[in-house]
C-alpha cells in the first residue's frame, strides 16, 4: 500500500445481506471473507471498508469504529507521538490479531466515545485456516475518552475485534 485510506467498520445484523449490498454498491467483490466478517480494499476511493455480524441495538447505530490504515510502522507510531502531544488519550496494540489480519496501530476515542485507529498491515493473513484469537479495539472508560494527557496502557475490558 503506498497511501492511506479511510477505515470505517460497521455492525451488521446479516453478512450476507451486507456483502451482497456492498459488493453490487462498491462494483467489487469482497477483499476477504470469514464467518460473520467481511472487507473491501478499495483503491478509488482510497477505502478499507470492514463489516462484522453484530446485533445492533436500538439507539446505538451501526459504527463500530474508524481510522485509518497507512503504508508503515514508523506512520502509526508518529501518529502516537502526535496524539499524545496534543494531550489525547491513546491505546497502542503491537502485533496484535484483529479481523483476521496482523496490525500494530493506536487508538483514541473522541469526547462522545467514538473509537479511532491508525493501522499498519502487517500481514493480510489472508489463509482461510487462520483464526482470530487476540482482543482488540480498546473501550476506554469514559474519563479516559476526554482529551487528557495520558496514555492507556493498562489492561481494558475483553472486546474481541470485529466481533463485540
Amino acid at each position: 500500500m503506498d497511501q492511506t485510506k479511510m477505515h470505517i467498520s460497521l455492525n451488521v445484523s446479516n453478512i450476507e445481506r451486507s456483502v451482497a449490498f456492498y459488493e453490487a454498491f462498491f462494483g467489487v467483490p469482497a477483499h476477504k471473507r470469514r464467518p460473520g466478517y467481511a472487507n473491501f480494499d478499495l483503491s478509488e476511493p482510497p477505502l478499507k471498508f470492514a463489516m462484522q455480524e453484530h446485533p445492533i441495538q436500538a439507539g446505538a447505530g451501526a459504527l463500530s469504529h474508524l481510522g485509518f490504515q497507512v503504508a508503515t510502522a514508523e506512520q502509526v507510531w508518529a501518529t502516537r507521538d502526535r496524539l499524545i502531544a496534543a494531550g489525547l488519550a491513546t491505546f497502542d496494540e503491537k502485533d496484535t490479531t484483529c479481523c483476521y489480519a496482523l496490525q500494530d496501530k493506536v487508538w483514541a476515542h473522541d469526547p462522545d466515545g467514538n473509537g479511532w485507529e491508525v493501522y499498519v498491515l502487517l500481514d493480510d493473513m489472508l489463509d482461510e485456516d487462520v483464526h482470530e484469537d487476540h482482543a482488540s479495539m480498546p473501550l476506554a472508560p469514559p474519563a479516559a475518552r476526554a482529551l487528557q494527557p495520558i496514555a492507556l496502557t493498562a489492561s481494558r475490558p475483553a472486546k474481541k475485534c470485529c466481533s463485540d
